[in-house]
């Protein structure tokens, strides 16, 4: 970076980043798992997938908020000579940080299957549901706010952090028309 620039990666997108590749490898290992009638059978499996559905998605969309919002709270204008990191490759670095762990999810899930058929794709599913509201949580903070927030791309660790994790000490700050994605992490239409 020049003149002490920092890269920046968006809050929301991180927090976006995962909810399409869990809600899918839980969508496909939930499906595969009906297949088998399991231990318990497909209807106690379907039931306690739905519940356990439910629960990882409010315990997702619910942890940490207090720390977002403390984190934007305390942010810091963004510099001039800070470099704001593409949507695309702030997504393609968490995927890649973490495709090892949704490769062990997918199994795990598929695994679960054989004795509670579902449950365990529908909890993958919820987590990926619970990053979506999170992000929508967030995007709604940055629209109230007037103001994107943004973490350093080093305090993620190799795009694999989380963005309100220990090594995140501040966030930066910008106007809404920064960036290429939206409040809340989307796609800029």
């Amino acid at each position: 970076m020049v003149r002490g620039g920092q890269g920046l990666a968006r809050v929301a997108v991180v927090v976006r980043a995962g909810a399409a590749p869990l809600w899918w490898c839980g969508v496909f290992a939930a499906g595969i798992g009906l297949l088998l009638p399991g231990l318990t059978g497909r209807r106690i499996g379907v039931m306690a997938g739905a519940v356990l559905f439910i629960v990882t998605a409010v315990v997702v969309a619910y942890t940490r908020r207090k720390r977002y919002v403390a984190l934007a709270r305390s942010a810091a204008r963004a510099g001039k000579h800070d470099v704001l990191q593409d949507r695309a490759v702030t997504v393609r670095n968490w995927r890649r940080g973490h495709r090892w762990w949704l490769l062990l999810a997918f199994a795990g899930a598929l695994g679960s299957s054989f004795a509670v058929p579902a449950a365990g794709g529908m909890l993958i599913a919820g987590a990926g549901a619970g990053l979506w509201l999170k992000a929508g949580w967030l995007g709604r903070r940055e629209r109230a706010g007037q103001e994107l927030i943004w973490v350093r791309v080093d305090w993620l660790g190799r795009g694999a952090g989380a963005p309100a994790g220990k090594p995140v000490k501040a966030c930066r700050a910008t106007g809404v028309a920064a960036g290429d994605a939206a409040p809340g992490g989307a796609r800029r239409h």
